[in-house]
């Protein structure tokens, strides 16, 4: 045991340096760079409900409400924020996205992260809309949901 001991305790200080520039090396690779930003249309991708279908399920299962259509405004989509690596010196830097290549040899940037779209206002439109608990509770439930505020949400009675 004691001769592992030292073995490993001689690696260590003979590959001091080596391994200081090792673990340098990796803890600037995990700093973050600078950032390519791309905006995603607020359509979400085919086969997945959109934000709007998803609360109209939720909304028509609350107690009253009955039949549900919403509508949701935004200021911007979702937006995909995408690694990137800068390299170069001070007079001629290069930015480039991070790229993953999977078994089948598809390229795609790699994510670092996603942020959600910004809401302007929702418009619901539900059988229920004519009481005020209804109303209440949807409003609520949109704002929980969306980030609006109240008077930012209308809860209407569906003729």
């Amino acid at each position: 045991m004691d001769a592992i001991k030292s073995r490993i305790r001689d690696f260590l200080i003979k590959y001091r340096f080596v391994l200081l520039v090792l673990l340098l090396g990796i803890l600037l690779m995990t700093l973050p760079t600078g950032s390519i930003k791309k905006q995603s249309p607020a359509v979400s991708s085919p086969g997945e409900p959109t934000t709007e279908e998803k609360l109209c399920s939720i909304l028509s299962r609350i107690q009253g409400v009955g039949k549900v259509e919403v509508m949701l405004t935004t200021a911007s989509g979702a937006e995909t924020v995408y690694q990137t690596d800068q390299t170069g010196s001070d007079n001629s830097s290069r930015t480039d996205t991070v790229v993953i290549t999977d078994s089948g040899r598809n390229q795609t940037g790699l994510i670092r992260q996603i942020n959600p779209p910004v809401y302007l206002g929702a418009v619901i439109v539900c059988q229920g809309g004519d009481k005020p608990a209804v109303k209440l509770a949807v409003a609520e439930a949109v704002s929980r949901v969306t980030g609006l505020r109240s008077h930012q949400i209308v809860v209407l009675k569906m003729k």
